[in-house]
């Protein structure tokens, strides 16, 4: 069997040691006698692959004892409009500083709920930089301060957060969780759907300060409640068993991976070989300033639209795969989540080369 390299920003490519030790537990867990699909939520034993996954969570992201984690449902969009319902509710307010499609999305949505403030926007360049922002910028009486730490669609990300005093910031960390060591104490909420770094599309972690908790608006339907899945444990329903099974074994992986740090090293030499050959290429050049460049999604162009589709058709061909660029960007984009080993990047850089040769 040959797997190609996979660089599609999601769902993306999961560590093979993962998926090897999902198909010899499918038919059977430990001595269950059946598949972790299969296992009532109820049941302790699934209960005891839960309680281990969010305690190898808690241990590679350090997470304090004063914040909830949740595993929740609807992707992360749902929480679009988790957040104004439950957090919005003090003073009406809330500020939210713009960098791509998401972060736009999400400052719609709480539109439709309060007084959402376009705080800083790197629009006018194509979301090709992150706005700087000084703490006289946000309002102190905003309910929260909310970002898209690393931009899917557009490739940049936040190396130094916003100084938001005393508002709670919260972070949309899809495309970058797990994939460095964040201070999870400088946050009021972070959250992320896991199909990017973590597990297959299904389940979506939040990571909230207790003292948020409990505040939600009253027209707030109860599965949107906060509240209602700390206090069940998020287990208020079915949750997406199968898939917090598989993140469950990332977290592990991540742990004989050597944790954050280690992860954060090996996805910082991944992104210099790429970022290194196109500052040196003449045919590709990458479209994000320097100092904001993303370590998860690197995109780039040709400058032609007929090369860029001739690149992504051989390059498929090749063993390179969802190398398209997002349709709002165009060109190409290489999502090099931690999955993605070393010598992926390597082999597509020699791809990139030789197909320089032949077309420039």
């Amino acid at each position: 069997m040959a797997r190609v390299y996979n660089f599609s920003a999601g769902p993306s490519m999961l560590p093979e040691e993962v998926l090897k030790t999902a198909a010899a537990e499918m038919m059977e867990y430990g001595t269950s006698g059946q598949s972790v699909m299969e296992m009532s939520h109820r049941s302790k034993e699934y209960q005891a692959i839960f309680d281990e996954a969010e305690a190898d969570l808690r241990e590679i992201m350090n997470i304090p004892d004063n914040y909830e984690v949740l595993f929740l449902q609807g992707g992360a969009s749902t929480q679009f409009a988790m957040i104004p319902l439950n957090l919005m509710t003090k003073n009406g307010k809330a500020d939210y500083i713009i960098t791509g499609q998401w972060a736009n999305k999400a400052y719609k949505e709480a539109a439709r709920y309060g007084a959402a403030r376009e705080v800083a926007s790197s629009k006018d360049k194509t979301f090709s930089y992150i706005p700087k922002t000084t703490a006289a910028d946000f309002d102190p009486e905003a309910d929260y301060v909310h970002i898209c730490m690393n931009n899917t669609i557009y490739g940049t990300k936040y190396n130094e957060l916003p100084e938001t005093g005393n508002v709670p910031l919260i972070a949309d960390i899809s495309s970058c969780i797990l994939s460095e060591p964040v201070d999870v104490s400088k946050f009021g909420m972070l959250y992320a759907g896991a199909q990017k770094n973590v597990a297959p599309a299904g389940v979506t972690i939040v990571i909230i300060r207790k003292d948020l908790i409990g505040n939600a608006m009253d027209i707030t339907p109860t599965m949107l409640r906060y509240d209602t899945h700390s206090e069940n444990g998020s287990m208020f329903n079915t949750p997406p068993c199968y898939t917090i099974y598989i993140a469950g074994l990332t977290f592990k992986w991540i742990k004989k991976m050597g944790g954050l740090e280690a992860m954060k090293e090996l996805n910082e030499k991944k992104a210099k070989i790429l970022y290194d050959f196109l500052d040196e290429s003449k045919l590709f050049k990458g479209t994000v300033v320097p100092e904001d460049r993303s370590l998860m999604n690197v995109p780039f162009i040709t400058g032609n639209e007929e090369l860029d589709a001739k690149f992504v058709a051989e390059a498929k061909k090749a063993g390179f795969v969802n190398l398209k660029g997002h349709r709002s960007v165009g060109g190409m984009r290489a999502s090099i989540y931690n999955a993605m080993p070393i010598e992926g990047v390597e082999k597509l850089v020699e791809f990139m080369k030789k197909f320089e040769e032949e077309n420039a």
